[in-house]
């Protein structure tokens, strides 16, 4: 991170977070390599973002405790509904006033992944926060190091035409009772799966999200 960067709200999933715009909508900003890796993945409409975070637990201060360990933890998604390049739609994107990425003049690969409505054929909505932990949504494998992930077993690519992406060395994988370990690479932000060669990553990626609404 460069001195000069300031922190933003990115991904904005929260309607209430701040006054907004008429019209507005969650939506998520990418640019540069991470969104160039995107694009290569050809990440786009009725995709969806699983987003992680580093975790640890805390008192009914707020104070994190003596001794927890970080974890990885899915917090929020968003299906893509649009794409959109922001220099070439600025003029449509005012009800997205005041996102860090409308302040990017010129910014390679400067872009606005825009949220659908509900999740495909579903009532759950496209984008939003879980409220609350649950181990289900936990990525760091009970134990371990935060980026020594469990994952199901279907993530397994041994067999696949693809792999998670950054993740297509046989040695990251490990084979578990309880699923599949994976040594995730450091600093990573965008890991694409294709569902094409994992049909069983949508429903569980929607089993996730559905269940932390009820």
């Amino acid at each position: 991170m460069k001195p000069y960067y300031r922190a933003h709200l990115d991904p904005d999933l929260i309607p209430g977070m701040r006054p907004r715009p008429q019209g507005w909508r969650p939506l998520f900003g990418q640019c540069g390599a991470a969104q160039g890796h995107l694009a290569k993945q050809g990440v786009g409409p009725g995709d969806t973002f699983l987003f992680f975070g580093l975790f640890r637990d805390v008192d009914d201060d707020g104070l994190f405790v003596r001794g927890s360990k970080p974890r990885h933890i899915l917090w929020g998604w968003l299906q893509v509904d649009e794409v959109l390049k922001v220099d070439h739609h600025r003029e449509q994107l005012g009800w997205a006033e005041g996102h860090p990425h409308l302040t990017m003049i010129g910014k390679a690969q400067n872009t606005i992944y825009t949220a659908r409505k509900h999740l495909l054929d579903t009532t759950v909505p496209g984008a939003g926060v879980c409220p609350k932990y649950d181990a289900a949504r936990q990525l760091t494998a009970p134990g371990g190091r935060c980026s020594r992930w469990l994952l199901p077993a279907f993530f397994n690519p041994k067999g696949r035409r693809s792999a998670l992406s950054y993740h297509g060395r046989e040695n990251a994988w490990e084979a578990s009772q309880d699923g599949v370990l994976l040594q995730s690479v450091g600093r990573g932000q965008e890991f694409v799966l294709d569902c094409g060669d994992y049909p069983e990553a949508a429903q569980w990626a929607l089993n996730l999200i559905r269940d932390d609404q009820s």
